[in-house]
């Protein structure tokens, strides 16, 4: 069979992709369409979900897309699901789209912005734990207004920016001299060391950055694209959400901030190396150095960007408009007021949120599979069959032990979709409705820090090209996670447990949320009508 592989189009088939993958997905592509004709169509529908799962937690041997692509174009051709479906959760769906496209992109544009606030943070601040607590911190705040892959993104570009700086000097060079800092060729000896411990330093902080993106994530509409998802289909504004939320992801925040601090105390899974002296007062050089180079352009495309980053605050918090098109008014006054006019320029800002925006659709024809087999059916009809408490406590455990091993946005869609239905169909009241929603949401938010395949932020410092510079493996990012990923949730779980059924009320007393009468999505159909 390796021989199937051996021929130029085998060997275009899935790329680089290891052959026993390709014959995995080969062996895929033909048994489904013998289970759904020959056996049971819920029986291959499951092998369909199932597999969709395996190309999710193999994405590092092939980007989900194409394999998983294949497999949902097969699932609508053999009848498993039909276009009008798909387009249909494509449409439910929309608000995201909008979000990946135009959010993750108006961000490209404010990043000399947020790398200046960074650099200047990695510099100022000697002391190890209030720096990482500073990452952290500063993560989970633009993630929750911004997007945790671009933030994710500003961060790798920071770490290279240094780490390609120092090892430049390492080899004997000058700040404005070209050097390949891929290669350990030219470095002297003598600095080995502190390469070594430099490598550790970035480590740590982009794990405690990676977290933070996840922990302010979590808390609103914008944060994730399974949110806003959650937020349609609930008829929840950014300002509701927060404070929906808030029972569940504020313990979790804090108790993220102190887990950082005590793993850079303590030392222990890899945290505590402080940076080391002579690569710190190169940066500190380095950073005078691009200081002294800022031209009066440079700093009025600096404050533009502030300006920008304000407006998006201040729209995101009033609804002033759908998320993205808000993040279409970033692109547009951002560019405009910066000088970036020319098509290419702009065009790179769609690069990174565009593969994650077509896969997001390829999640919406398997969950179209999902919703016309009725596969959930049974795991839905237990977790209803709990008393209400029950019933939010199991969901944040299933959607978290999926999500940390899955993709969180492909185990929302499902879980939030199911709800759904069972509102429609007076199975649950609003009020239940929505306490199921927070614990899907931070079910798949907050357990997902487990492993890369649970949060795209996390995939994508894995497959990035700072990954290994500093030595970051799949097998390390898990180590360095398993701290945060205990603490939080459990915090998590307690939160939903014990926190968010009195809080809500709480909050229904305070008037700070209101209760809804009507079913999902009406509110949104009457206000298009």
């Amino acid at each position: 069979m390796a021989s199937l592989f051996a021929n130029p189009a085998g060997r275009n088939f899935l790329g680089n992709s290891a052959e026993w993958y390709k014959l995995t997905i080969l062996a895929f592509l033909i048994i489904n369409p013998i289970l759904f004709f020959a056996v049971d169509t819920y029986v291959a529908g499951w092998a369909l979900v199932l597999e969709f799962i395996f190309t999710l937690a193999m994405a590092l041997k092939c980007y989900p897309l194409q394999p998983g692509g294949l497999l949902a174009l097969e699932a609508v051709a053999i009848g498993m699901t039909s276009p009008e479906m798909v387009w249909h959760e494509i449409q439910m769906g929309l608000p995201v789209i909008m979000l990946l496209v135009f959010m993750v992109a108006g961000i490209y544009f404010m990043k000399s912005m947020l790398l200046f606030v960074f650099t200047k943070i990695l510099v100022k601040v000697r002391n190890k734990v209030l720096l990482s607590m500073l990452f952290c911190f500063m993560a989970a705040f633009l993630s929750a207004f911004l997007d945790a892959l671009t933030v994710t993104a500003v961060v790798i570009a920071i770490s290279v920016g240094f780490y390609s700086i120092y090892h430049k000097v390492a080899s004997g060079k000058d700040f404005h001299h070209e050097h390949d800092h891929m290669h350990d060729g030219e470095l002297d000896k003598l600095n080995e060391q502190d390469l070594e411990g430099f490598r550790a330093f970035l480590r740590s902080l982009m794990m405690h950055a990676a977290v933070g993106t996840a922990l302010g994530g979590v808390m609103t509409l914008v944060g994730e694209p399974q949110n806003l998802m959650i937020g349609a289909r609930a008829n929840w504004e950014f300002v509701e959400f927060f404070f929906r939320m808030l029972p569940v992801t504020m313990p979790v925040f804090f108790a993220g901030l102190a887990t950082c601090a005590l793993l850079e105390i303590t030392g222990i899974m890899g945290y505590g190396t402080k940076i080391p002296p002579k690569v710190l007062t190169i940066l500190q050089d380095y950073d005078a150095y691009q200081g002294e180079r800022r031209t009066s352009r440079d700093k009025a495309a600096l404050v533009v960007q502030g300006i920008v980053a304000v407006w998006l605050i201040i729209g995101l918090l009033f609804h002033l408009a759908e998320v993205g098109l808000i993040g279409l008014s970033v692109i547009v006054i951002a560019t405009a007021f910066t000088g970036v006019t020319e098509e290419h320029q702009i065009g790179h800002a769609f690069e990174e949120a565009l593969p994650f925006t077509s896969l997001l659709v390829v999640f919406f024809a398997i969950v179209g599979v999902i919703s016309d087999n009725n596969l959930f059916k049974p795991v839905t009809d237990f977790v209803l069959g709990l008393d209400g408490h029950g019933q939010i406590t199991a969901l944040y455990i299933a959607n978290g032990v999926l999500s940390a091993i899955s993709d969180n946005v492909f185990v929302a869609t499902v879980y939030v979709t199911e709800t759904a239905n069972a509102l429609q169909n007076d199975v649950i009241s609003r009020d239940a409705f929505d306490l199921m929603a927070v614990a899907i949401n931070t079910g798949t938010n907050i357990p997902s820090v487990a492993t890369p395949n649970g949060q795209a932020a996390f995939l994508f410092l894995l497959t990035s090209a700072l990954a290994p510079l500093i030595r970051l493996s799949y097998m390390t990012m898990v180590k360095m996670a398993l701290p945060y990923t205990i603490v939080m949730s459990i915090v998590g779980y307690l939160g939903v447990a014990y926190l968010l059924e009195p809080m809500t009320d709480k909050l229904y007393e305070m008037h700070l949320i209101e209760h809804h009468h009507e079913k999902v999505g009406q509110a949104r159909d009457a206000g298009e009508h």
